[in-house]
């Protein structure tokens, strides 16, 4: 078996940096090593399933986090194991689940925690 050269990445890989669920990418995307020029290509000039799974889904999970305003242990103390297409995301976008209300609460708290601990920190690198 040869090993991809250096300048390859493993099909995962590829799919994190372009932002789509890796089992949702054409079986040629899936198998295939993808070079940083391939790559490059597919961001500069993406193909129609790159637009079609970038605009409808499924998402992976931290997309689908993003867009729901919630963690990815958010996520899944809600119950949401899976990709959402972007259809369903909306659905609960609207619905607001109690666990989706409680979960952005919760996560809009560490946000808020973070940004305050950042600025104490930034305050106390002046005041040296």
């Amino acid at each position: 078996m040869s090993r991809p050269n250096a300048q390859s990445m493993k099909p995962a890989t590829a799919a994190k940096k372009l932002d789509v669920y890796l089992p949702a990418t054409p079986a040629a995307f899936q198998e295939n090593p993808i070079t940083r020029a391939e790559l490059a290509d597919l961001q500069a000039d993406p193909p129609q399933w790159l637009q079609d799974l970038r605009k409808n889904g499924p998402h992976p999970k931290n997309l689908v986090a993003a867009k729901l305003g919630v963690s990815i242990a958010g996520l899944a103390r809600g119950g949401v194991g899976d990709a959402l297409t972007t259809e369903q995301i909306n659905a609960l976008l609207e619905d607001r689940p109690p666990w989706l209300i409680a979960e952005r609460e919760s996560y809009q708290a560490v946000l808020s925690e973070q940004r305050r601990l950042k600025a104490a920190r930034a305050e106390q690198v002046r005041e040296k």
